[in-house]
């Protein structure tokens, strides 16, 4: 059976595999839906913190944790950042089928080497 998440992830045939593997995975990343503003990736800001970059203006992270029932002190209010990332961290097993699940853990893997 094929590893979820691995380096193969929704490649699914040797096309895919040769397309993405020999092309396009050192290309830029074109994100048309970014909740990083065009500003701050123009002038390559260096975020604080994992929580400044993942968190600080995804509505739809926000979402998803008062979905759990977090308290809104750890999603936009006074919570230190390590206590937000560990609410978001609280709130990632329950978002099984949402593409924020996928995406979280994607981005652990290819920018922290976190499988």
């Amino acid at each position: 059976m094929k590893k979820f998440m691995d380096e193969n992830f929704l490649l699914s045939n040797p096309t895919a595999i040769d397309l993405y593997h020999n092309y396009g995975k050192n290309m830029p990343i074109i994100d048309y839906h970014c909740h990083v503003s065009p500003k701050e990736i123009y002038e390559n800001k260096q975020f604080n913190s994992i929580t400044e970059a993942w968190l600080y203006g995804d509505h739809y992270k926000w979402r998803a944790m008062r979905s759990n029932g977090i308290d809104e002190k750890y999603i936009t209010g006074d919570g230190s950042d390590y206590e937000k990332f560990l609410a978001w961290s609280r709130t990632i097993p329950m978002a099984i089928g949402n593409p924020l699940y996928h995406w979280t853990h994607l981005e652990l893997q290819r920018f922290f080497g976190i499988y």
